[in-house]
């Protein structure tokens, strides 16, 4: 009893030190405006849309690339420190079976593109990584994708592996940049790649429409890239778009205007001007300089504020 008692204090203690570290890395998060949240299950889910899945069973799972969860993702940060006292109980509870080498069952996995999103068993792989184990076992059902993940990689690293998945798929399936080694386009989101192909295709079904014989896709990406895509970048650049819409890029603006010209075309007159239609899209919808800089000086003391309010109260800000 004396040897429980003991271990149970040793647990506590476990606990207090683990809430310790996560206190100090949402401080050193927030001053560095970096992001430590344990990813979504959910979200990954909505970026990568796994097309299917397959149940792979028991295996030995390095608990390093154990990278969010399914459902308590809100509970641990991305290192799987517990963030709320609330969870002190279960949490001590099984740091004691690991203290006294009581054998718990295996956790439960998901794994998407190399890395694992818990099921079941988040406490568990919680005390994992505090106690410094390198290997979990996991019943594991494995969701498929093309795109590799890391552990290091937070939710925005995730977009961007996606994006550039989604563009290396969209050079090699159209041409484009074997026909038009200047072509740079570039997406700040996920699936505008597909909407792409989309316009491509209905600028080819408007050329056959007075045509014979129906012309090559080849000659249908090049018109579009000549005659539409080009003459709409044009535009943003000379209109200087890109400082009314921070972090986002040309391509970003060609779907946007794009969308808001055939829009007023539809409501007003089908000879409505590209170059009007630009500037109204950028007067509804952009930054004002005023906007700019207050953006700008709010992305610079939100992580400040964010740190000082944890530092005074001991309770994370709200985001």
């Amino acid at each position: 009893m004396k040897v429980r008692g003991s271990l149970e204090v040793t647990a506590a203690e476990d606990f207090s030190r683990a809430r310790a570290r996560e206190s100090l890395t949402r401080i050193v998060s927030a001053l560095s405006s970096s992001d430590d949240d344990l990813l979504s299950l959910q979200e990954v889910r909505s970026i990568l849309k796994p097309t299917s899945e397959s149940y792979v069973g028991l295996r030995a799972v390095p608990v390093a690339r154990i990278v969010g969860s399914e459902g308590r993702y809100r509970d641990f940060n991305r290192w799987f420190l517990p963030r709320n006292r609330h969870l002190k109980a279960r949490w001590t509870r099984v740091d004691l079976a690991h203290l006294t080498q009581t054998g718990l069952p295996a956790v439960r996995l998901y794994e998407i593109g190399g890395v694992y999103f818990v099921r079941d068993g988040n406490h568990r792989v919680s005390v994992a990584r505090s106690q410094g184990v390198e290997f979990i076992d996991a019943e594991v059902v494995s969701l498929d994708t093309e795109v590799k993940l890391s552990p290091a990689m937070s939710r925005r690293d995730l977009e961007l592996a996606v994006i550039a998945y989604e563009r290396e798929r969209f050079f090699a399936s159209t041409g484009l940049k074997a026909l038009r080694p200047d072509a740079d386009i570039d997406f700040s989101a996920t699936g505008r790649f597909d909407e792409l192909v989309v316009h491509i295709n209905c600028h080819k079904y408007y050329l056959n429409l007075d045509k014979p014989k129906e012309i090559p896709f080849r000659d249908a990406l090049l018109s579009w890239y000549d005659t539409v895509y080009t003459p709409i970048v044009r535009i943003i650049r000379e209109k200087r778009m890109l400082r009314a819409f921070p972090g986002r890029t040309e391509a970003d603006l060609y779907v946007w205007v794009s969308r808001h010209w055939d829009d007023l075309k539809r409501r007003y007159d089908p000879r409505y001007s590209l170059t009007v239609a630009a500037e109204d899209y950028q007067r509804r919808f952009g930054e004002s300089l005023p906007q700019r800089l207050v953006s700008t000086l709010w992305l610079a003391v939100s992580g400040l504020g964010r740190a000082l309010r944890f530092l005074s109260t001991g309770h994370p800000a709200r985001r």
